[in-house]
């Protein structure tokens, strides 16, 4: 086997011994892949915000899509191998890692959870080579935080639904063949959730409308639409059979809201060992600057940091596996991993001082990256105020 890349030191605590043989090979793979197919190419798309899909082969032939979910093509894996995945590749890219766990998480992870054994064969078979990309579309440019009040609707005609309203930030909508749609149903004005596909011939259905959002300062080359839903059409089979209200929502997103801290993970470890191998080979004053107090300082708080970000991660993913982690816990840990892999990466950023802002040096992507990490999958402060209401018993929202 090919001898793994040195990971400059990041594994503090020897956290490697909890890995099987098989996690250490996935990890590999992942590393590997990033090193040689995606580092190479990756500013280029960032710049022009364009999506690689030069990458989506080679995406597809790791073997990964879909994780933790099992048959229908799917690999399986455990939650630990599954964050190990998030990490390596958002050790690379952020943006690539979003795709995946859009594709994966989100779209996939709902139909697995919410899909009748006959919609899981009809979808995810496809999705799991990247032969179909998925959408999960429950954002609204009124409702973010407060998902829950979206104002979406769906109304039964017959053997079909007919769904109003506008969705925000849908990662890989405007290219998607299958896009999750959350709505209100009007008969009883609960959230249900309704699969739109595209036409044979690869067109998207009448009503169904994408614009992709410009301007961004992260994430930008994973492409996330606005969408627009004006009397859009979707056969009544194609609404998921096990979500009958937010409920069903909410256990989805409990589900994969550890992916963000495991992406923070990996953002935070590309940007430590930028940082290190930039304090170890840049001189002044006739020295490496790796010698001077302040940056010696510096790293140890930074390594501090990562390694309690890394202890965490994989302490939820035990508890995930055993089927005992609970919304709170995933909130403490998308709370703290994204303020720390922020800190770091600015911290990187920092020393690195002028080199620090050249796309060439990746930490500038990854800092900004982070920036759209901290606030997607629930911003800091509404998870403070979820892990708020577990300590007091007392909800600071309705």
């Amino acid at each position: 086997m090919t001898p793994e890349p040195a990971a400059q030191g990041t594994d503090f605590y020897l956290l490697d011994d909890f890995l099987t043989a098989e996690d250490r090979a996935l990890r590999l793979k992942v590393r590997s892949f990033v090193d040689k197919d995606l580092l190479p190419v990756i500013n280029g798309y960032w710049e022009r915000a364009e999506f690689p899909f030069e990458l989506i082969p080679k995406l597809a032939a790791l073997g990964i899509v879909g994780t933790t979910i099992t048959g229908f093509g799917c690999p399986g894996l455990s939650r630990l191998a599954a964050g190990i995945v998030a990490a390596e590749v958002s050790r690379g890219d952020g943006s690539v890692n979003t795709f995946l766990g859009v594709q994966s998480g989100l779209a996939m992870g709902t139909i697995n959870m919410l899909g009748s054994a006959e919609q899981k064969q009809r979808w995810l078979p496809a999705m799991a080579t990247l032969d179909k990309i998925g959408a999960f579309a429950l954002t609204e440019p009124d409702h973010g935080s407060d998902s829950v009040a979206l104002e979406t609707s769906a109304r039964r005609d017959g053997d079909s639904y007919i769904i109003n309203g506008r969705k925000r930030w849908i990662g890989n909508a405007s290219m998607a063949d299958v896009v999750i749609i959350f709505a209100r149903d009007e008969e009883d004005a609960k959230v249900k959730a309704f699969v739109m596909e595209r036409n044979d011939d690869g067109s998207y259905p009448d009503g169904y409308h994408t614009e992709v959002i410009t301007g961004k300062i992260g994430k930008r080359a994973i492409l996330q639409p606005d969408i627009t839903l004006e009397g859009l059409r979707v056969p009544a089979d194609n609404r998921l059979t096990g979500c009958h209200s937010f409920k069903d929502v909410t256990r989805v997103l409990t589900s994969t809201r550890s992916g963000a801290s495991w992406e923070s993970l990996g953002h935070a470890m590309a940007a430590y060992e930028i940082a290190v191998d930039y304090a170890k080979t840049r001189h002044q004053f006739g020295k490496p600057i790796g010698s001077f107090q302040l940056v010696q300082n510096k790293l140890a708080n930074m390594l501090a940091e990562l390694t309690a970000m890394q202890l965490i991660c994989f302490r939820l993913a035990v508890l995930a596996e055993d089927g005992r982690m609970t919304g709170p816990m995933a909130s403490l840990a998308k709370m703290h991993t994204a303020q720390k892999a922020r800190w770091i990466c600015s911290e990187a950023r920092d020393m690195l001082g002028g080199n620090g802002v050249l796309l060439e040096n990746h930490v500038a992507r990854h800092m900004t990256d982070m920036e759209v990490v901290s606030t997607y999958e629930g911003t800091d402060s509404i998870q403070s105020l979820l892990v708020g209401r577990e300590i007091t018993g007392f909800s600071a929202f309705s």
